[in-house]
């Protein structure tokens, strides 16, 4: 965590959007992967946490099958960094914690949006928002369908771009090893 913490320092500081995007990668229960971009809401050395609808295709296969990847694609200052390990859903308390912190119109649409569900127009999901703000004119709970997902990383990788195709590249594992890899 301390070598991302070096990598990430240098993305927020060179990389002028969104250095906290990541992609998530899950599978289904027959092992189809699915992918999509998320953003970072945390980590310590517990791992990498993510916050979403629970009922979502990204939460109901995280928690069906919980095993993810995570990539950090930080183009450019040529350095990428993939994480792979098991999913765990954090606390209730932690889920609650963010939620408070999240812009009002944001808590609304965790509310209001049955996302990844097919919905027939836009007007359905602006509809669900106007009454979602109705009935909350003050403070917005957190819905139950909505938490965090941590990436407990078994490894970490680091990517770094250099001449001639011969990028630098270590592995690190959940043991404490370091393995250097081949470009």
């Amino acid at each position: 965590m301390e070598q991302f913490e070096r990598w990430f320092a240098d993305a927020r500081a060179h990389v002028p959007h969104e250095p906290t995007a990541m992609v998530f990668a899950t599978a289904d229960a027959d092992g189809q992967p699915s992918a999509r971009t998320v953003l970072l809401k945390g980590y310590d050395e517990r791992g990498f946490v993510l916050y979403t609808n629970l009922t979502s295709r990204k939460g109901r296969e995280a928690l069906a099958n919980p095993k993810a990847s995570l990539v950090f694609p930080w183009y450019e200052i040529e350095r990428q960094v993939v994480v792979v390990g098991r999913v765990e859903q954090v606390s209730s308390e932690e889920s609650d914690a963010y939620f408070a912190t999240r812009p009002r119109d944001s808590q609304l649409g965790a509310h209001a949006s049955p996302q990844s569900t097919v919905i027939p127009d836009r007007a359905t999901i602006e509809t669900a928002f106007a009454e979602v703000d109705q009935r909350y004119p003050h403070d917005v709970p957190r819905p139950a369908h909505w938490g965090g997902l941590r990436v407990v990383p078994a490894t970490v990788e680091f990517w770094h771009g250099r001449p001639h195709r011969l990028h630098d590249r270590w592995r690190y594992r959940d043991d404490g090893s370091v393995e250097r890899l081949a470009p």
